[in-house]
């Protein structure tokens, strides 16, 4: 109907005509009605309409409402969830730019100054452990678990890499997991350009491949002076993961730390002295919260016997990633870890150390020297991520599809094709949700 050419009066009916369609009759509230109500407020108005054409009859009716403002405005229902459903890839940085401080230069010196605004005229308070020497003793249970769900993370990968294929590129450090190597061209290897970017596949993966083996030093005493070039050698270098576990309270025998059971003296900005133990009684052996696992030898490794075993090895193997991951970022916001800004160098403790062995870009211009900041978990326990393959047993990865494919860790993935449940902090940047075309003339028509 076209409305255009028809005109309405003020009064409360009107006739209205259509080359289409006969007249028919429209009623309605005037002009001076409908600002009557507009004067209030939170009322839902909707005038009567009245429709007659020929035989046919259309009515609208409704009453004019005044809400009271006493009554509670109704809430609309919104489904939130902790991930989005999808996110993308994590960011690769090239060797030749420094990595972002997790949080900016700007934002930590401004609460420094307010640190220092506030503590004016305060009286000094005394440390807090770490600071002072001692252990958190709420987090040792933490340690002891960190500790643990690391040897059953280990034991279990051996154990699932006899039953999943996971294949090492020969030039460079990417693997994958499935039975075929995925056909995309991303190698930075050795003579990459001859192999325009292929990779050259093998099934020689081994458990570094997949964990990455991520050393510190260890220290006698996490507030020792710091560790000095012609020391490097002297000092024992363990997983950095252990060296945290041993520095928040768990005891291994292979590697002693020293205990204190008072608090540290400060006598200086950075010089301290221990507090007189000798009052104290002699210190009782403890048994340790948990005992400790050991790792199985590789000698003793024995595959899964069926697919049930299988899946329940995968949903152990993800519960104690997810477990160490958990419970080392606790750990981490009171024992301080620091990495290098150019390089994967890790270090457990308030400072890092000056030993030179930092290799990576313009390494030269700082003698080696590594340049600390504070480290969050991925650079302690890098996740090593991979494609997603969405069905075993189908068809290979195709070059042409590459954007509807995901990624997860490569850990996630294994236990995935084992038969594990897929945690839903990895769904989005596997991308479950988007449907693969079959051929690249399905991608194309996708818009």
């Amino acid at each position: 109907m076209n409305y255009g050419s028809s005109t309405f009066s003020c009064s409360k009916i009107g006739l209205l005509s259509s080359p289409r369609m006969g007249p028919f009759m429209v009623s309605y509230h005037s002009r001076s009605e409908f600002l009557k109500h507009k004067l209030y407020g939170g009322l839902s108005f909707l005038g009567s309409l009245e429709l007659e054409h020929g035989s046919s009859q259309l009515k609208l009716q409704s009453k004019a409402r005044v809400l009271s403002q006493k009554l509670h405005p109704s809430h609309a229902l919104v489904v939130r969830s902790e991930y989005p459903q999808n996110a993308n890839f994590p960011q690769y940085y090239s060797k030749k730019e420094k990595k972002p401080f997790p949080v900016p230069v700007v934002e930590l010196r401004r609460a420094a100054r307010e640190r220092i605004k506030n503590s004016k005229g305060q009286p000094k308070k005394p440390l807090p452990p770490p600071k002072n020497g001692l252990v958190v003793k709420s987090l040792v249970p933490v340690a002891y678990d960190v500790f643990n769900a690391r040897v059953t993370l280990i034991n279990n990968l051996k154990k699932l890499l006899k039953v999943v294929k996971v294949h090492a590129c020969s030039y460079c450090n990417e693997i994958h997991v499935g039975p075929v190597g995925h056909p995309f061209k991303s190698c930075r290897g050795q003579n990459a350009s001859f192999r325009k970017g292929h990779h050259e596949w093998t099934d020689d993966a081994v458990i570094e491949d997949v964990l990455l083996p991520l050393d510190a030093y260890h220290l006698y005493d996490h507030l020792q002076k710091r560790i000095r070039h012609d020391e490097r050698f002297s000092i024992p270098r363990i997983p950095a993961v252990v060296e945290l576990c041993i520095q928040a309270g768990v005891d291994i025998s292979e590697f002693p730390t020293k205990r204190r059971r008072k608090p540290i003296i400060r006598i200086g900005k950075r010089e301290f002295i221990d507090a007189d133990e000798s009052e104290l009684p002699d210190p009782v052996p403890e048994p340790p919260p948990k005992p400790l696992l050991t790792e199985i030898p590789d000698s003793e490794i024995t595959a899964p016997c069926n697919e049930e075993e299988t899946t329940l090895l995968a949903e152990e193997t993800l519960e104690a990633w997810e477990k160490m991951r958990r419970g080392a970022k606790k750990l981490m916001r009171m024992y301080p870890v620091r990495v290098c800004g150019y390089c994967p160098e890790v270090h457990v403790g308030a400072s890092g150390h000056k030993s030179q062995n930092c290799g990576a870009h313009k390494h030269q211009q700082r003698n080696g020297q590594h340049g600390w900041q504070a480290a969050v978990l991925d650079d302690l326990i890098p996740p090593r991520y991979v494609w997603h393959v969405t069905d075993v047993n189908g068809p290979p990865l195709q070059r042409e599809l590459k954007n509807f494919y995901g990624q997860a860790p490569a850990i996630v993935e294994i236990c995935v094709q084992a038969g594990a449940t897929v945690p839903d902090q990895y769904k989005p940047t596997m991308r479950l949700d988007i449907g693969i075309p079959n051929n690249t003339r399905e991608a194309e028509m996708v818009v």
